[in-house]
Parts: structure tokens; C-alpha cells; sequence
């Protein structure tokens, strides 16, 4: 057995079953591995941006890291954009990055890099592998950290894959989330007893439907607000659900929205500030003279944090109404006429991904009302994640019935629209729904964010036109069908047609 069959027997023994690969040369030798020991779906992603992409909504979905597949240390760099988005939402993968040989890698071959170093920024769990007889164990204490919601890489120089003596490793026990202390969670009852302004800010894994109505229980018991983080891994919502908002992305509709909170209670989220910095505008975005408490932190079981403390203060569970299930929108194209035709089509079970960035940035508050769903975000602000992220759901849940529907600005589905030829050779069952401004329209609104004034110049910088982007063509030419709205009544025929049928479809909607 060589190196690169124990990293397979291990990957699958620790219950690794999906890869997402961009190989090369120094990897040829765990392809081999991977064709001759059955266990691991490999699913090819024709740029590395994909793979890492995939496997962050992987991790989201089923609560188990995937491995990605990346060609040294060049291929790492290309996956690092949604590799960062990932870390920020706290997914838990595997990176398997091929390197040069060992005794190669003095000689300076042109893709010699700092692989290690690329690595770093991303990863909470980083080794470069030095013999074969230690790649199992490497890789499992790879999937052991990738289990408990981190980053981990292992770098495996090529002759540490093809030479023999490799041992599998034998899978590592998980850990247990820690639960705050007691102390921790009667400081905070105290708090909410008092009946001072307070707020209850959920993140991470706390957006569950469980832990939302423990939530909503005891904001009406004693009288705290309720927001979620801007940008979230994952949330449960729809019909039967707490309508749980989120802080507003804008620096002054953020900062109105905690304004008057003496107490901001972190659960799993981290202390709410502006996503950038605006001339005379404060960072953080809570009251100056509020105080910030940690009821549970991002590494931490927030929801059993949730529950002692309702039963610390005896809150009984209430009854959530269903928003209403709108009717189909046929009016003019505007955001909330888009998302209320979203909430009154989507399919029970849907995973929806958002990057609609700046016209789909109020989708939330119209969708309340949808069949039950998940909302997934790009919670680390590097656009291009969406697309991506829509293979690595649809993988997930392929064969199940589910639906995966993507909520898409044009701009940044240009940074990763090869995503679509996976899409299409896997037969995944994802909607994309293009929202076509032919602009930058998020960087115009930063541009009167911070004060600055365009001119011509800076204004085609801004603009994709000339020549128009053609998304049905691209879609075509990689194997998706897909067709374009230019009227909410022809979007409404789409969505329900491409919600019924089976594999990739993409609906380019003009919103200019």
C-alpha cells in the first residue's frame, strides 16, 4: 500500500465520502488511488474556486466536511477566495493539496510556491505530510479538526503519495461542543430580567428552528429584540418558522437598527461592525454606551446556551403564526416583487443560496413566508461564492427530491461560471436565477458610501456592458438550459417550469 491508498482507506474510514477535484500532476497518484478503491464520490470542478465553494455548502448541509482535490500551491491560491468565505462561516473541510516531490522542490520547478504559507490564512489545521508510512494519521487529524468546524489542510508532497509502507489512521473520537458555563448563562437572565433595553444577536449554528423559537420565547417574555449576524452560514426559515430578521448590510439602517440597546448578547456571533469603513462613521455599530455580553461564543453550543437559560428563567414556548404564502407577483421588476414570487413558488425543502448582493439584499424580509427552506449566505464577503456553493448543495441532496435555487448578481457570476459545467455534467437539481443589471451595482452604492465622486472613468469600471453578458449562451455552452424574463409574469412560468423538472436550469432575469 502506498501513501496515497492510505489517505483513501482513511478519508473513508473517518467517513469522508465526496471529493471535489481539480488535479494535476503531483496528484495523479491519489486519482489512481481513488479509482481503484470504491467509497468517494469524486466530483471534477473545472477550477479550483469551485471546488473550495462546493465543499463550504457541502459542510453546510450535511454537518460533515468534504475533501477538496488542489493542484499545489498555485491551485490553493485559486480556491482561496471561497476558502475564506468558508472559514468565515465556519465549515469544516478537507484540503488534500498536492506538492512537489521532496527532492524535487530544491531544484525550483516553475510551480514551486509557499504552499504552506498560502495555506495558513484559511486554515485552522495545516501539516505538510513527510513520509507515506504517516499520511493516514496525517489525514486523520485532518478530519478530525475538519469535523469540529475548521479548515484543514494537508499538504502531500508527490512522493509521500506513490511510495509504499502507507498505514491507514484510525478515525478520531469528535468532540463535544462546550456549553457555556452556569455562571455565564444566570449573568445573562439577570440581564434580561432587568428589563434594560436588551438584544439577542444569533450566529452560527443557533438559526435552527429549534433554537429561533427559544429565542422569539424569550424576547416576548422579556421584551429583548432578536437579529441575526448580516451574513449567516445557514438559517431554517419559511412558513412555521420564527420570521427572524437580520442586521441590515447599509452602515446607518444597521446602526439604527441597535440603536437604544444597552445589552447586546452574542450567541455564537461575533460583535456586530460596519463591513467597511465609512468617513464619520462609527466602526462598531452598537450604541457607545451599550455593553457587549457573550451568552455563548462562535465555538461554543450556543442552542444549549439558549435553552438553560429559557429554563433558567422558566419561559414557556409560544406559538409562531405563519406569515401568509403570497400570491405569485406580475407587477414591474423590483426586488420585492421578485422575492415575493420567490416565497410564493420555492418548493417545500429548498435550499436556497444567496448572492444577490445588491437587488436581492431585501429578499429576506418578503420570504417569510415561503415553504419551509434553507437560506445560505457568503458570510465572508468574497463574491463568486454562490455558484460554487449551488454544486456542493445540489451534491449534497442529489437524489432526494430537493431543490437548489440560486439567487445570483451578474457581476459575480463571473467569477466562478464554470460552476455550471459541473452543474450540468452531474445533473444537479439547481435553479440560478441571474439578476442581470449589466453593473457593479453594489460598488455604486459603496461609492456614495464613502464620499468618493466617479467620473467617466470610474463609471465604465463599473459597468458590464459593452459588449451585454449573454448568460443563456454561457449557460448553453456548458449544458444548461436556460432561458430569459424580461417580465415578472415570464419569470413566474420559469420558476414553476424549472422547479419541476429534473437537472440544471438558469433564468437570466433583466432587473435593468
Amino acid at each position: 500500500m502506498n501513501g496515497a491508498e492510505s489517505l483513501v482507506h482513511t478519508l473513508i474510514a473517518c467517513g469522508i465520502d465526496t471529493v471535489f477535484a481539480n488535479p494535476g500532476t503531483s496528484e495523479m497518484h491519489f486519482v489512481a488511488a481513488l479509482d481503484r478503491i470504491p467509497g468517494i464520490n469524486c466530483v471534477l470542478c473545472l477550477d479550483e474556486t469551485v471546488a473550495s465553494g462546493a465543499a463550504d455548502a457541502f459542510w453546510r448541509i450535511n454537518r460533515r466536511p468534504a475533501a477538496t482535490l488542489l493542484h499545489c500551491g498555485p491551485g490553493l491560491a485559486n480556491a482561496l477566495a471561497n476558502l475564506h468565505n468558508a472559514r468565515r462561516g465556519r465549515s469544516g473541510i478537507v484540503n488534500i493539496v498536492g506538492d512537489q516531490a521532496t527532492d524535487h522542490r530544491p531544484l525550483d520547478a516553475p510551480l514551486t510556491a509557499d504552499t504552506e504559507g498560502w495555506a495558513r490564512s484559511v486554515s485552522g489545521f495545516l501539516r505538510t505530510a513527510t513520509h507515506a508510512a504517516t499520511v493516514g494519521r496525517d489525514a486523520a487529524d485532518a478530519v478530525a479538526a475538519a469535523r469540529t468546524g475548521t479548515i484543514a489542510t494537508l499538504i502531500l508532497p508527490a512522493d509521500t503519495a506513490w511510495t509504499a509502507g502507507g498505514v491507514p489512521g484510525a478515525p478520531i473520537k469528535d468532540l463535544a461542543r462546550p456549553i457555556p458555563d452556569p455562571a455565564t448563562i444566570a449573568d445573562v437572565a439577570a440581564i434580561l430580567r432587568s428589563g434594560e433595553p436588551a438584544m439577542l444577536l444569533l450566529g452560527g449554528r443557533t438559526l435552527n428552528d429549534a433554537s429561533l423559537r427559544q429565542a422569539t420565547a424569550l424576547a416576548a417574555a422579556t421584551g429583548a429584540k432578536i437579529l441575526a449576524e448580516v451574513f449567516n452560514a445557514r438559517m431554517e426559515r419559511g412558513q412555521g418558522r420564527p420570521p427572524i430578521e437580520r442586521i441590515p448590510y447599509p452602515i446607518d439602517a444597521a446602526i439604527a437598527a441597535l440603536a437604544g440597546i444597552r445589552h447586546l448578547i452574542l450567541v455564537e456571533a461575533k460583535p456586530p461592525v460596519g463591513f467597511f469603513a465609512y468617513p464619520g462613521k462609527p466602526g462598531p455599530l452598537w450604541p457607545p454606551d451599550g455593553t457587549v455580553h457573550t451568552l455563548a461564543t462562535i465555538d461554543q453550543n450556543g442552542s444549549a446556551a439558549l435553552a438553560a437559560l429559557t429554563a433558567l428563567l422558566e419561559v414557556p414556548p409560544i406559538p409562531i403564526v405563519p406569515t401568509p404564502r403570497p400570491a405569485p407577483d406580475t407587477g414591474k421588476i423590483a426586488p420585492e416583487a421578485v422575492a415575493t414570487s420567490l416565497a410564493a413558488l420555492l418548493p417545500a425543502d429548498s435550499i436556497v443560496i444567496d448572492e444577490g448582493i445588491s437587488f436581492g439584499r431585501g429578499f429576506s424580509r418578503f420570504t417569510h413566508g415561503a415553504a419551509p427552506h434553507l437560506w445560505l449566505q457568503v458570510p465572508g464577503g468574497a463574491i463568486g461564492g454562490g455558484l460554487p456553493m449551488a454544486i456542493g448543495a445540489g451534491v449534497a441532496v442529489a437524489g432526494s427530491g430537493r431543490r437548489v435555487v440560486a439567487i445570483q448578481a451578474d457581476g459575480s457570476a463571473m467569477y466562478s461560471i464554470a460552476a455550471l459545467w459541473t452543474a450540468a455534467r452531474r445533473q444537479l437539481d439547481v435553479t440560478v436565477i441571474i439578476l442581470a443589471n449589466r453593473k457593479y451595482a453594489i460598488l455604486l452604492h459603496e461609492y456614495a458610501g464613502v464620499g468618493a465622486n466617479p467620473g467617466r472613468t470610474a463609471m465604465d469600471m463599473l459597468d458590464l456592458g459593452n459588449p451585454d453578458l449573454d448568460f443563456v449562451k454561457l449557460a448553453a455552452g456548458m449544458g444548461v438550459a436556460g432561458a430569459q424574463a424580461t417580465t415578472m409574469a415570464a419569470l413566474n412560468e420559469l420558476l414553476t417550469a424549472s422547479f419541476e423538472r429534473k437537472g440544471p436550469f438558469l433564468i437570466e432575469l433583466l432587473t435593468i
